[in-house]
C-alpha cells in the first residue's frame, strides 16, 4: 500500500462535485447576482451549466453515461409539477373564484394571440413554413412556471411588481402548461393531413 489517496474521477464523481462547487459558490454571491444584476437563479445555472458541459469546458458530458432525452424529458416533468405545485400553494385563498374571469382571459384569447404572434415572428427569423413555425410556437407560448418563478419572486419584484400582478402571472404560468397542447396537436395535424378539414376532424 503506497502513501498517495486515489481519487475517483469517474462520472459518479465528478458531477456531485461540480454540483456542489456551483451551489456553494452561487450561494455566495446571490444576493450581488439577483439583487444587483438583476439575473434570475435559472439564467445563471443554465449559463454554469453550458460552461461545463461538452460545448464549453468538457468536464461533463453526460452523453456518455445517460440516456440524455429521456433524463432530461422525466427532470423536466419534475421540475414542471414541482413549480405548478408551488405556483398554486402561493396564491391566496380562494383566489381562483376572485380572478376567473381574468385568468380566463388570459388562458383563452391572449393565449391564442401569442401563439400566432410567436409563429410570425418565428416565421420571419428562421425563415420557416407557417405551420411548422405553429408548431415551435406552442412550446412558447404558454408562460414557463420556473420562469416566471424569477419574475415573481425576490425584492426586486416585491419592491417593482404589484402584488395582483404577480397573483396573476403565477396562476397563469401554472394553468397554461397543460393547455398548449391542442395548440401543438393542432399543428402537428395541419403538417400531417393536406387540408385544415382533416386536420381538425
Amino acid at each position: 500500500m503506497n502513501g498517495w489517496i486515489h481519487f475517483n474521477t469517474g462520472a459518479s464523481a465528478m458531477i456531485p462535485l461540480i454540483l456542489g462547487m456551483f451551489a456553494v459558490c452561487f450561494g455566495l454571491v446571490s444576493m450581488v447576482v439577483k439583487e444587483w444584476l438583476f439575473l434570475s437563479d435559472t439564467l445563471v445555472a443554465l449559463l454554469f451549466g453550458v460552461t461545463v458541459g461538452p460545448a464549453g469546458m468538457g468536464a461533463v458530458d453526460p452523453a456518455s453515461w445517460i440516456d440524455v432525452p429521456s433524463v432530461t424529458l422525466e427532470l423536466t416533468r419534475l421540475i414542471i409539477a414541482i413549480q405548478v405545485m408551488a405556483a398554486g400553494i402561493t396564491l391566496p385563498k380562494k383566489y381562483l373564484t376572485k380572478e376567473l374571469v381574468s385568468l380566463l382571459m388570459l388562458l383563452g384569447p391572449v393565449m391564442a394571440w401569442m401563439w400566432l404572434t410567436s409563429a410570425v415572428i418565428i416565421m420571419l427569423v428562421f425563415r420557416l413554413g407557417f405551420v411548422e413555425s405553429l408548431l415551435i410556437a406552442s412550446c412558447v407560448a404558454p408562460t414557463d412556471p420556473v420562469l416566471a418563478n424569477s419574475i415573481v419572486r425576490g425584492k426586486f419584484a416585491e419592491a417593482k411588481v404589484p402584488q395582483h400582478v404577480r397573483n396573476i402571472i403565477s396562476a397563469e404560468s401554472g394553468a397554461n402548461d397543460g393547455l398548449g397542447y391542442p395548440y401543438l396537436y393542432l399543428a402537428l395535424y395541419l403538417l400531417k393531413f393536406s387540408t385544415a378539414t382533416e386536420a381538425l376532424t
